[in-house]
């Protein structure tokens, strides 16, 4: 089981000295991936289903994964997760071809749909079309990436005699979430379904829903097996790490809250190095 680390292109992690000295650590100390999420904005005053104050410091993951790259050399880059509604599709398939070129093709596409409505009303997302968006979006970037001749007619996408290079050599895509739309989603159009929880009996009840989706929805063969990561919102111990991996979990990912003080970042990612076996 590979051990990553999500979460540091925020509050006391994300300047340029601190980024440098954990990410050079993590690649030293044999983490196999760098996760960090976004939000664009969040509601102000803070609602209960915010993860975040609206003055807690968090920078774009795309900018921050650039700079990640820049400093590193073996670990893998990703977006843990992209919320991909808020996005324009075609802008966001050139920024992944060229994080994937310029890292030698260690960049993974971490999606979701988002929850917050607030969020997504203010980019301009209607809520009732953050699952459809999605799709769509993933499936007209794949077009820009992988057809001779790129064309899409879609309801939220459109466009024909346009093309764009480089090509990424092959990104892989990361589907988040627990909803019956994120799982069915993974299924048919990710290389691996990210899970957040703070236990393995979390995991546990994610796995089953998974399977009977996968139970019901047909995956292209060219996906290969769909991988199994797993973000902690808590501490890991050994004991955990064994029954995350009897689980089938391929990636097991920390987050090393609450990240208000980079030494103590830096003693949770070298308590937690040999927890997988690394």
């Amino acid at each position: 089981m590979r051990m990553g680390v999500t979460g540091l292109n925020a509050k006391a992690t994300l300047g340029s000295a601190a980024t440098v000295r954990l990410a050079t650590l993590a690649e030293e100390m044999g983490y196999a991936s760098w996760w960090a999420g976004e939000h664009v904005v969040v509601p102000s005053p803070r609602t209960p289903e915010t993860p975040m104050d609206p003055t807690d410091p968090v920078l774009d993951p795309l900018v921050h994964l650039a700079y990640v790259a820049a400093v590193t050399t073996r670990i893998a880059l990703g977006t843990g997760i992209v919320i991909l509604p808020q996005r324009n599709p075609l802008v966001l398939a050139k920024q992944v071809a060229s994080l994937d070129v310029l890292t030698g093709g260690r960049f993974r596409l971490g999606i979701g749909a988002g929850y917050l409505e607030p969020e997504l009303a203010a980019l301009g997302v209607p809520m009732a079309e953050r699952g459809s968006r999605t799709d769509e979006y993933l499936d007209a970037m794949n077009t820009l990436w992988t057809a001779d001749r790129p064309a899409f007619d879609g309801r939220h996408v459109t466009f024909a005699g346009i093309d764009a290079h480089p090509r990424p050599s092959g990104v892989r895509i990361v589907v988040g979430g627990h909803s019956q739309g994120a799982l069915r989603r993974a299924v048919s159009r990710g290389h691996a379904w990210l899970g957040v929880g703070d236990t393995p009996e979390d995991l546990t009840g994610h796995l089953a829903r998974l399977a009977r989706v996968a139970g019901e929805v047909d995956r292209p063969v060219h996906l290969g097996r769909l991988e199994i990561y797993f973000q902690s919102m808590r501490p890991v111990s050994a004991g955990d790490a064994r029954r995350y991996a009897d689980l089938g979990v391929d990636e097991l990912i920390v987050y090393p809250l609450p990240l208000d003080d980079a030494g103590e970042v830096e003693r949770f990612l070298t308590e937690h190095r040999t927890v997988g076996g690394h």
